[in-house]
Protein backbone atom coordinates (compact mmCIF):
# COMPACT_ATOMS: atom_id res chain seq x y z
CA UNK A 1 0.00 0.00 0.00
CA UNK A 2 1.76 3.08 -0.54
CA UNK A 3 1.37 7.05 -2.29
CA UNK A 4 2.63 10.67 -2.19
CA UNK A 5 -0.09 13.47 -2.37
CA UNK A 6 -0.77 16.56 -0.80
CA UNK A 7 -3.90 19.28 -0.66
CA UNK A 8 -3.95 22.75 0.62
CA UNK A 9 -6.42 25.15 1.85
CA UNK A 10 -6.12 28.72 2.85
CA UNK A 11 -2.81 29.38 4.94
CA UNK A 12 -2.76 25.75 5.69
CA UNK A 13 -0.34 22.75 3.73
CA UNK A 14 -1.07 19.36 4.44
CA UNK A 15 2.24 17.27 2.47
CA UNK A 16 4.16 13.80 1.94
CA UNK A 17 0.83 11.87 2.51
CA UNK A 18 1.96 8.71 2.21
CA UNK A 19 1.52 4.62 4.06
CA UNK A 20 4.40 3.88 5.89
CA UNK A 21 3.44 0.54 8.02
CA UNK A 22 0.53 -2.10 8.16
CA UNK A 23 -1.07 -4.42 10.39
CA UNK A 24 -2.10 -7.32 8.53
CA UNK A 25 -3.64 -8.97 12.09
CA UNK A 26 -5.16 -5.56 12.88
CA UNK A 27 -6.38 -4.66 9.41
CA UNK A 28 -4.77 -0.70 9.81
CA UNK A 29 -2.49 1.50 8.01
CA UNK A 30 -0.74 4.22 9.35
CA UNK A 31 -0.95 7.12 7.16
CA UNK A 32 2.44 9.85 7.70
CA UNK A 33 1.98 13.67 6.86
CA UNK A 34 3.41 16.35 7.74
CA UNK A 35 1.14 19.73 8.80
CA UNK A 36 1.58 23.67 8.87
CA UNK A 37 -0.68 26.65 8.90
CA UNK A 38 -0.44 30.26 10.05
CA UNK A 39 -1.95 32.39 12.59
CA UNK A 40 -3.01 29.71 14.41
CA UNK A 41 -3.88 30.10 18.52
CA UNK A 42 -5.25 28.78 21.42
CA UNK A 43 -6.26 30.85 24.71
CA UNK A 44 -8.48 30.02 27.73
CA UNK A 45 -11.46 30.57 25.53
CA UNK A 46 -11.00 28.95 22.32
CA UNK A 47 -8.79 27.91 20.03
CA UNK A 48 -8.27 26.86 15.70
CA UNK A 49 -8.02 24.01 14.45
CA UNK A 50 -7.72 21.87 11.19
CA UNK A 51 -9.93 19.17 10.46
CA UNK A 52 -8.08 16.32 8.52
CA UNK A 53 -9.91 14.09 6.33
CA UNK A 54 -8.19 10.78 4.69
CA UNK A 55 -9.28 9.65 0.78
CA UNK A 56 -7.82 6.42 -0.47
CA UNK A 57 -7.87 5.08 -3.95
CA UNK A 58 -7.54 1.36 -5.15
CA UNK A 59 -7.58 2.46 -8.74
CA UNK A 60 -5.04 4.36 -9.22
CA UNK A 61 -6.50 8.00 -8.23
CA UNK A 62 -9.50 7.13 -10.35
CA UNK A 63 -11.99 6.77 -7.57
CA UNK A 64 -11.83 7.78 -3.91
CA UNK A 65 -13.41 6.62 -1.13
CA UNK A 66 -13.33 7.78 2.79
CA UNK A 67 -11.06 6.31 5.29
CA UNK A 68 -12.30 5.25 8.80
CA UNK A 69 -9.92 5.96 11.15
CA UNK A 70 -9.16 2.99 13.77
CA UNK A 71 -9.96 4.44 17.61
CA UNK A 72 -11.79 7.61 18.62
CA UNK A 73 -10.14 10.17 21.22
CA UNK A 74 -7.41 12.30 22.10
CA UNK A 75 -4.45 11.03 20.40
CA UNK A 76 -5.57 7.17 20.20
CA UNK A 77 -3.12 4.39 20.59
CA UNK A 78 -1.02 3.92 17.09
CA UNK A 79 -1.42 7.72 16.16
CA UNK A 80 1.55 9.95 16.38
CA UNK A 81 1.57 13.55 16.90
CA UNK A 82 5.00 13.80 15.31
CA UNK A 83 7.74 16.57 15.69
CA UNK A 84 7.53 20.16 16.22
CA UNK A 85 4.65 22.08 17.50
CA UNK A 86 2.84 20.28 20.13
CA UNK A 87 -0.76 19.45 19.13
CA UNK A 88 -2.90 17.12 19.60
CA UNK A 89 -4.94 14.76 17.37
CA UNK A 90 -8.70 14.00 18.45
CA UNK A 91 -10.71 11.41 16.38
CA UNK A 92 -14.77 12.09 17.01
CA UNK A 93 -17.00 8.52 17.95
CA UNK A 94 -17.62 8.29 14.00
CA UNK A 95 -13.85 8.14 13.35
CA UNK A 96 -14.43 10.19 10.21
CA UNK A 97 -11.55 12.25 10.53
CA UNK A 98 -9.56 14.15 13.33
CA UNK A 99 -8.85 17.21 14.41
CA UNK A 100 -5.46 18.92 14.96
CA UNK A 101 -5.09 21.37 17.65
CA UNK A 102 -2.23 23.30 19.68
CA UNK A 103 -2.03 21.64 22.45
CA UNK A 104 -0.88 24.30 25.03
CA UNK A 105 -2.05 28.18 24.77
CA UNK A 106 0.10 29.88 22.28
CA UNK A 107 -0.07 31.75 18.85
CA UNK A 108 1.65 31.69 15.45
CA UNK A 109 2.30 29.29 13.24
CA UNK A 110 1.84 25.33 13.88
CA UNK A 111 4.62 23.49 11.39
CA UNK A 112 4.28 19.39 12.33
CA UNK A 113 6.29 16.94 10.62
CA UNK A 114 5.63 13.14 10.42
CA UNK A 115 2.30 13.22 12.17
CA UNK A 116 0.54 9.57 11.89
CA UNK A 117 -3.05 8.43 11.73
CA UNK A 118 -4.45 5.03 11.91
CA UNK A 119 -6.69 4.03 9.28
CA UNK A 120 -9.07 0.82 9.70
CA UNK A 121 -9.14 -0.22 5.72
CA UNK A 122 -10.12 -3.40 7.13
CA UNK A 123 -13.81 -1.26 8.15
CA UNK A 124 -13.73 0.14 4.25
CA UNK A 125 -13.78 -3.72 3.10
CA UNK A 126 -10.25 -3.84 2.15
CA UNK A 127 -7.28 -6.68 2.43
CA UNK A 128 -4.01 -6.21 3.66
CA UNK A 129 -3.05 -7.32 -0.21
CA UNK A 130 -4.97 -4.49 -1.68
CA UNK A 131 -2.67 -1.46 -3.05
CA UNK A 132 -3.84 1.76 -2.08
CA UNK A 133 -3.04 5.61 -2.21
CA UNK A 134 -4.38 8.47 -0.04
CA UNK A 135 -4.90 11.77 0.23
CA UNK A 136 -4.90 13.62 3.46
CA UNK A 137 -7.01 16.73 3.03
CA UNK A 138 -7.49 19.34 5.94
CA UNK A 139 -9.82 21.92 6.83
CA UNK A 140 -9.31 25.32 9.23
CA UNK A 141 -11.66 25.75 11.50
CA UNK A 142 -12.30 27.33 15.08
CA UNK A 143 -14.13 25.97 17.90
CA UNK A 144 -17.24 27.53 19.35
CA UNK A 145 -17.46 26.09 23.38
CA UNK A 146 -20.20 25.85 25.00
CA UNK A 147 -22.76 28.43 26.13
CA UNK A 148 -25.61 30.96 26.58
CA UNK A 149 -25.97 33.53 23.97
CA UNK A 150 -28.32 35.90 22.44
CA UNK A 151 -29.60 36.03 19.32
CA UNK A 152 -30.86 38.88 17.89
CA UNK A 153 -30.21 42.68 18.29
CA UNK A 154 -32.97 44.58 19.60
CA UNK A 155 -34.54 44.28 16.23
CA UNK A 156 -32.75 47.00 14.84
CA UNK A 157 -31.21 44.37 11.88
CA UNK A 158 -34.50 43.21 9.55
CA UNK A 159 -36.92 40.52 10.98
CA UNK A 160 -34.60 39.49 13.87
CA UNK A 161 -35.45 37.39 16.33
CA UNK A 162 -37.03 39.17 19.23
CA UNK A 163 -39.13 38.22 22.53
CA UNK A 164 -42.25 39.72 21.63
CA UNK A 165 -44.54 41.63 19.31
CA UNK A 166 -43.42 45.02 21.46
CA UNK A 167 -40.58 43.48 23.39
CA UNK A 168 -37.19 43.93 20.96
CA UNK A 169 -34.85 42.31 23.48
CA UNK A 170 -32.86 39.15 21.65
CA UNK A 171 -33.76 35.81 22.28
CA UNK A 172 -31.37 33.96 25.24
CA UNK A 173 -30.56 30.47 24.16
CA UNK A 174 -29.36 29.20 27.05
CA UNK A 175 -29.84 25.15 26.72
CA UNK A 176 -29.88 22.37 23.80
CA UNK A 177 -33.86 22.35 25.01
CA UNK A 178 -36.65 22.38 22.70
CA UNK A 179 -38.45 25.83 22.84
CA UNK A 180 -41.58 27.03 21.47
CA UNK A 181 -41.92 30.51 19.78
CA UNK A 182 -45.29 32.08 20.19
CA UNK A 183 -46.75 34.67 17.69
CA UNK A 184 -49.29 35.61 20.43
CA UNK A 185 -47.75 36.26 23.29
CA UNK A 186 -44.41 37.75 24.44
CA UNK A 187 -43.21 34.84 26.23
CA UNK A 188 -39.07 35.37 25.34
CA UNK A 189 -39.14 33.45 21.62
CA UNK A 190 -41.00 35.69 18.96
CA UNK A 191 -40.83 35.28 15.45
CA UNK A 192 -40.79 38.10 12.13
CA UNK A 193 -40.48 37.03 9.05
CA UNK A 194 -38.90 38.52 5.84
CA UNK A 195 -41.81 37.82 3.57
CA UNK A 196 -40.08 34.71 1.90
CA UNK A 197 -41.98 32.09 0.57
CA UNK A 198 -42.77 29.29 2.70
CA UNK A 199 -41.89 31.20 5.89
CA UNK A 200 -43.40 30.88 8.87
CA UNK A 201 -44.47 34.82 9.63
CA UNK A 202 -45.08 37.21 12.27
CA UNK A 203 -48.04 35.51 14.62
CA UNK A 204 -47.27 32.14 13.88
CA UNK A 205 -46.45 29.50 16.53
CA UNK A 206 -43.96 26.22 16.29
CA UNK A 207 -41.47 24.92 18.26
CA UNK A 208 -37.61 23.85 17.78
CA UNK A 209 -36.75 20.83 19.02
CA UNK A 210 -33.64 19.43 21.30
CA UNK A 211 -31.87 18.16 18.21
CA UNK A 212 -32.20 21.18 16.34
CA UNK A 213 -28.53 22.59 16.57
CA UNK A 214 -28.86 25.99 18.22
CA UNK A 215 -25.32 27.33 18.84
CA UNK A 216 -25.52 26.49 22.59
CA UNK A 217 -23.49 23.15 22.42
CA UNK A 218 -19.97 22.93 21.62
CA UNK A 219 -19.01 23.20 17.75
CA UNK A 220 -16.86 23.50 15.31
CA UNK A 221 -17.48 26.00 11.89
CA UNK A 222 -14.91 26.42 9.39
CA UNK A 223 -12.13 29.91 9.63
CA UNK A 224 -13.30 30.60 6.45
CA UNK A 225 -15.47 30.79 3.36
CA UNK A 226 -14.92 27.68 0.75
CA UNK A 227 -12.08 28.86 -1.02
CA UNK A 228 -11.33 27.71 -5.18
CA UNK A 229 -8.69 25.46 -3.57
CA UNK A 230 -10.73 23.48 -1.21
CA UNK A 231 -13.98 23.51 -3.87
CA UNK A 232 -10.42 21.65 -6.32
CA UNK A 233 -9.83 19.32 -3.67
CA UNK A 234 -12.97 18.49 -3.25
CA UNK A 235 -14.24 18.07 -6.87
CA UNK A 236 -11.34 16.58 -7.88
CA UNK A 237 -12.04 12.95 -6.00
CA UNK A 238 -15.72 12.77 -7.53
CA UNK A 239 -16.29 10.41 -10.42
CA UNK A 240 -17.13 11.90 -13.92
CA UNK A 241 -21.44 11.40 -13.66
CA UNK A 242 -21.07 12.85 -10.00
CA UNK A 243 -18.41 16.31 -11.33
CA UNK A 244 -21.58 16.38 -14.06
CA UNK A 245 -24.10 17.67 -11.25
CA UNK A 246 -21.26 19.69 -9.13
CA UNK A 247 -19.50 21.39 -11.73
CA UNK A 248 -20.44 25.36 -11.37
CA UNK A 249 -18.93 26.18 -14.66
CA UNK A 250 -22.03 25.22 -16.54
CA UNK A 251 -25.16 26.42 -17.95
CA UNK A 252 -27.09 26.66 -14.10
CA UNK A 253 -23.32 28.15 -12.80
CA UNK A 254 -21.44 30.91 -14.18
CA UNK A 255 -21.48 29.10 -17.84
CA UNK A 256 -18.13 29.82 -18.64
CA UNK A 257 -14.40 28.25 -17.88
CA UNK A 258 -13.33 31.73 -17.74
CA UNK A 259 -13.42 34.46 -14.90
CA UNK A 260 -16.61 35.32 -13.68
CA UNK A 261 -17.32 37.32 -11.15
CA UNK A 262 -13.86 36.84 -10.25
CA UNK A 263 -14.33 32.39 -9.60
CA UNK A 264 -11.46 31.23 -11.72
CA UNK A 265 -12.76 27.57 -11.61
CA UNK A 266 -12.33 25.57 -14.77
CA UNK A 267 -13.47 22.25 -15.79
CA UNK A 268 -14.60 20.33 -18.68
CA UNK A 269 -13.08 17.00 -17.97
CA UNK A 270 -10.35 15.48 -15.65
CA UNK A 271 -9.32 17.62 -12.94
CA UNK A 272 -10.57 20.95 -12.42
CA UNK A 273 -8.10 23.84 -11.97
CA UNK A 274 -8.43 27.64 -10.32
CA UNK A 275 -6.02 30.38 -11.14
CA UNK A 276 -6.90 32.11 -7.73
CA UNK A 277 -6.96 29.07 -5.04
CA UNK A 278 -7.13 31.24 -1.91
CA UNK A 279 -10.16 33.26 -3.22
CA UNK A 280 -13.51 32.64 -1.80
CA UNK A 281 -15.63 30.27 -3.47
CA UNK A 282 -18.50 31.89 -5.28
CA UNK A 283 -21.33 30.03 -7.49
CA UNK A 284 -21.66 27.75 -4.40
CA UNK A 285 -25.95 26.43 -4.79
CA UNK A 286 -26.72 24.55 -1.52
CA UNK A 287 -26.50 21.14 -3.02
CA UNK A 288 -23.16 22.16 -3.67
CA UNK A 289 -22.56 23.02 -0.02
CA UNK A 290 -24.17 20.08 1.12
CA UNK A 291 -21.94 17.81 -0.90
CA UNK A 292 -19.02 19.37 0.09
CA UNK A 293 -19.89 19.03 3.80
CA UNK A 294 -21.18 15.25 3.36
CA UNK A 295 -18.15 14.80 2.04
CA UNK A 296 -15.80 16.27 4.14
CA UNK A 297 -17.69 14.51 7.18
CA UNK A 298 -18.90 18.04 8.36
CA UNK A 299 -22.54 19.77 8.01
CA UNK A 300 -24.04 22.53 7.74
CA UNK A 301 -24.63 24.83 10.29
CA UNK A 302 -27.91 26.98 11.58
CA UNK A 303 -28.67 30.03 11.48
CA UNK A 304 -28.20 30.44 15.25
CA UNK A 305 -24.73 28.99 15.07
CA UNK A 306 -24.26 31.43 12.71
CA UNK A 307 -25.12 33.69 15.37
CA UNK A 308 -23.28 32.08 17.87
CA UNK A 309 -19.87 31.98 16.29
CA UNK A 310 -20.44 35.86 15.24
CA UNK A 311 -21.45 37.36 18.80
CA UNK A 312 -20.10 35.53 20.93
CA UNK A 313 -21.42 33.53 24.14
CA UNK A 314 -23.09 35.77 26.98
CA UNK A 315 -22.38 39.23 25.30
CA UNK A 316 -24.67 41.65 25.19
CA UNK A 317 -25.92 41.95 21.84
CA UNK A 318 -25.12 45.03 20.15
CA UNK A 319 -27.77 46.89 18.40
CA UNK A 320 -27.20 46.94 14.90
CA UNK A 321 -23.67 45.30 15.16
CA UNK A 322 -21.79 44.37 12.37
CA UNK A 323 -20.24 40.64 13.20
CA UNK A 324 -16.85 41.31 14.49
CA UNK A 325 -19.66 43.14 17.68
CA UNK A 326 -19.66 46.98 17.01
CA UNK A 327 -20.95 49.51 14.24
CA UNK A 328 -17.54 50.40 13.24
CA UNK A 329 -17.76 49.00 8.91
CA UNK A 330 -15.28 49.93 5.92
CA UNK A 331 -15.80 48.49 2.42
CA UNK A 332 -12.63 47.25 0.73
CA UNK A 333 -12.29 48.42 -2.93
CA UNK A 334 -8.45 48.04 -3.75
CA UNK A 335 -6.18 45.81 -3.26
CA UNK A 336 -2.27 45.29 -3.20
CA UNK A 337 0.09 42.81 -5.09
CA UNK A 338 -0.62 40.09 -7.70
CA UNK A 339 -3.60 38.33 -5.91
CA UNK A 340 -1.94 34.54 -5.80
CA UNK A 341 -2.26 34.23 -1.95
CA UNK A 342 -0.24 37.26 -0.40
CA UNK A 343 -2.31 40.18 -1.82
CA UNK A 344 -3.26 42.75 0.95
CA UNK A 345 -6.39 45.76 0.93
CA UNK A 346 -5.58 49.07 0.93
CA UNK A 347 -8.55 50.67 1.14
CA UNK A 348 -7.98 52.65 4.91
CA UNK A 349 -9.80 50.64 7.51
CA UNK A 350 -11.57 48.30 5.39
CA UNK A 351 -12.42 45.23 7.53
CA UNK A 352 -15.45 44.31 4.91
CA UNK A 353 -16.13 43.70 1.31
CA UNK A 354 -19.39 44.87 0.27
CA UNK A 355 -21.45 47.39 -1.75
CA UNK A 356 -20.62 45.71 -4.99
CA UNK A 357 -17.39 47.36 -5.63
CA UNK A 358 -15.45 46.89 -8.54
CA UNK A 359 -12.17 45.71 -7.31
CA UNK A 360 -9.03 48.44 -8.20
CA UNK A 361 -5.57 46.45 -8.44
CA UNK A 362 -4.96 42.86 -8.84
CA UNK A 363 -7.44 40.86 -10.93
CA UNK A 364 -9.79 44.26 -10.99
CA UNK A 365 -13.63 43.69 -11.27
CA UNK A 366 -16.90 42.59 -8.78
CA UNK A 367 -16.40 39.57 -7.00
CA UNK A 368 -15.26 38.01 -4.06
CA UNK A 369 -11.75 38.49 -2.37
CA UNK A 370 -9.57 35.74 -0.64
CA UNK A 371 -10.04 34.18 2.15
CA UNK A 372 -8.75 36.04 5.79
CA UNK A 373 -7.24 39.04 3.58
CA UNK A 374 -8.29 41.74 6.25
CA UNK A 375 -6.59 39.46 9.28
CA UNK A 376 -3.14 40.02 10.11
CA UNK A 377 -1.04 39.15 12.95
CA UNK A 378 -1.95 41.68 14.66
CA UNK A 379 -5.07 43.01 14.05
CA UNK A 380 -8.00 42.75 16.58
CA UNK A 381 -11.35 41.33 15.37
CA UNK A 382 -12.39 44.88 14.30
CA UNK A 383 -9.25 45.51 11.85
CA UNK A 384 -9.48 41.72 11.08
CA UNK A 385 -13.39 41.30 9.75
CA UNK A 386 -13.51 38.47 12.47
CA UNK A 387 -16.37 37.07 14.17
CA UNK A 388 -15.93 36.27 17.85
CA UNK A 389 -14.10 33.44 18.28
CA UNK A 390 -11.85 34.40 15.10
CA UNK A 391 -14.33 32.96 12.32
CA UNK A 392 -13.33 35.32 9.10
CA UNK A 393 -15.69 36.99 6.68
CA UNK A 394 -19.02 36.27 8.32
CA UNK A 395 -20.03 39.29 7.46
CA UNK A 396 -19.66 40.22 3.23
CA UNK A 397 -17.67 38.52 1.02
CA UNK A 398 -20.24 35.86 -0.26
CA UNK A 399 -23.54 35.30 1.36
CA UNK A 400 -23.85 31.75 3.30
CA UNK A 401 -26.10 29.35 2.93
CA UNK A 402 -27.80 28.42 6.83
CA UNK A 403 -30.13 26.13 7.74
CA UNK A 404 -32.99 28.87 8.88
CA UNK A 405 -35.79 28.11 11.84
CA UNK A 406 -38.22 29.76 9.60
CA UNK A 407 -39.54 26.89 7.92
CA UNK A 408 -40.62 23.56 8.94
CA UNK A 409 -38.38 21.96 6.58
CA UNK A 410 -35.52 23.81 8.29
CA UNK A 411 -36.76 23.11 11.37
CA UNK A 412 -36.27 18.93 10.65
CA UNK A 413 -32.63 19.11 10.59
CA UNK A 414 -31.04 17.39 13.16
CA UNK A 415 -27.20 17.87 13.24
CA UNK A 416 -26.39 15.20 11.67
CA UNK A 417 -22.58 14.56 10.38
CA UNK A 418 -21.80 14.18 6.55
CA UNK A 419 -20.05 10.11 6.33
CA UNK A 420 -17.25 11.43 3.93
CA UNK A 421 -19.07 9.65 1.11
CA UNK A 422 -22.12 11.12 -1.98
CA UNK A 423 -24.99 9.29 -3.71
CA UNK A 424 -23.87 7.53 -6.49
CA UNK A 425 -27.67 6.66 -7.94
CA UNK A 426 -27.75 7.53 -11.75
CA UNK A 427 -29.14 10.86 -12.33
CA UNK A 428 -28.79 11.80 -8.71
CA UNK A 429 -24.96 11.32 -8.82
CA UNK A 430 -22.79 13.76 -6.56
CA UNK A 431 -25.08 14.63 -3.86
CA UNK A 432 -25.15 14.75 0.00
CA UNK A 433 -26.87 11.50 1.92
CA UNK A 434 -28.37 13.09 5.27
CA UNK A 435 -32.05 12.93 4.95
CA UNK A 436 -32.71 15.31 8.25
CA UNK A 437 -30.47 17.57 6.20
CA UNK A 438 -33.00 20.76 4.18
CA UNK A 439 -33.39 20.22 0.27
CA UNK A 440 -31.88 16.38 0.26
CA UNK A 441 -34.02 13.84 -1.41
CA UNK A 442 -33.27 10.14 -0.50
CA UNK A 443 -36.34 9.22 -2.62
CA UNK A 444 -35.42 11.26 -5.92
CA UNK A 445 -38.30 13.30 -6.49
CA UNK A 446 -36.39 16.50 -5.96
CA UNK A 447 -33.85 16.19 -8.85
CA UNK A 448 -30.12 18.03 -7.89
CA UNK A 449 -31.85 21.54 -6.77
CA UNK A 450 -33.68 21.05 -3.59
CA UNK A 451 -33.63 23.89 -1.26
CA UNK A 452 -36.19 23.72 1.06
CA UNK A 453 -35.23 25.04 4.78
CA UNK A 454 -32.47 26.80 3.71
CA UNK A 455 -31.72 30.44 3.57
CA UNK A 456 -28.78 33.03 4.01
CA UNK A 457 -26.20 34.98 6.45
CA UNK A 458 -23.96 37.39 6.58
CA UNK A 459 -24.36 39.31 3.51
CA UNK A 460 -22.00 39.43 0.08
CA UNK A 461 -19.51 41.63 -2.17
CA UNK A 462 -22.46 42.81 -3.47
CA UNK A 463 -24.67 43.78 -0.80
CA UNK A 464 -25.43 46.54 1.60
CA UNK A 465 -23.81 47.08 4.69
CA UNK A 466 -27.26 46.17 6.47
CA UNK A 467 -27.04 42.84 5.06
CA UNK A 468 -23.64 41.98 7.08
CA UNK A 469 -25.10 42.79 10.66
CA UNK A 470 -24.74 39.54 12.79
CA UNK A 471 -28.66 39.59 13.19
CA UNK A 472 -30.05 40.20 9.83
CA UNK A 473 -32.83 37.51 8.72
CA UNK A 474 -33.68 39.66 5.28
CA UNK A 475 -32.58 36.38 3.96
CA UNK A 476 -32.56 33.83 6.06
CA UNK A 477 -35.44 31.98 5.10
CA UNK A 478 -35.18 32.59 1.49
CA UNK A 479 -35.38 29.04 -0.45
CA UNK A 480 -32.72 29.60 -3.35
CA UNK A 481 -31.69 26.47 -5.06
CA UNK A 482 -29.59 28.31 -7.79
CA UNK A 483 -25.80 29.18 -8.25
CA UNK A 484 -24.86 32.90 -7.71
CA UNK A 485 -21.07 34.57 -7.78
CA UNK A 486 -22.76 36.05 -4.40
CA UNK A 487 -23.44 32.57 -2.81
CA UNK A 488 -20.65 30.66 -0.54
CA UNK A 489 -20.82 27.72 2.27
CA UNK A 490 -19.14 27.26 5.52
CA UNK A 491 -19.13 23.86 7.23
CA UNK A 492 -19.47 23.02 10.52
CA UNK A 493 -18.88 19.97 12.85
CA UNK A 494 -20.51 19.22 16.43
CA UNK A 495 -18.17 19.09 19.16
CA UNK A 496 -17.99 15.46 21.01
Amino acid sequence: MLLPAAASANNLTVSDAQIVSRSTANGTANIRFNLSWNNSWRNRNNRDAVWLIVKYSTDGGASWRHARLKSAGVNPAGSSTGTGTPITLTVPADKAGAFAERAVEGNGSVTVTSAELVWDFQANGLSASDTARVRVVGVEMVYVPEGSFFAGDQAVSSAAFKQGSADNDPWLIASNSAFNVNGAVSDGFYYQGAGNPGENGSGDSFTVSAAFPKGYAAFYVMKHEITEGLWTSFFNTLSAPQKINRDVTDADGKGSDAAVQRNTVQWSSGAAVSDREDRAMGFLSWMDGCAFADWAALRPITELEFEKAARGKEVEAVPGEYVWGNLTVTAADAVSGAEEGAETVTTLNANAHYGAAAIAGGDGSQGPLRAGIFATAESAKTQAGAGFYGAMEMGGNLAEHVVTVGNEAGRSFGGSHGDGELTTRANYEGNATNSDWPGIDTDATRGVTGAEGSGFRGGSWSDAAGRLRTSDRESAAATDASRQGTYGFRAGRTAS
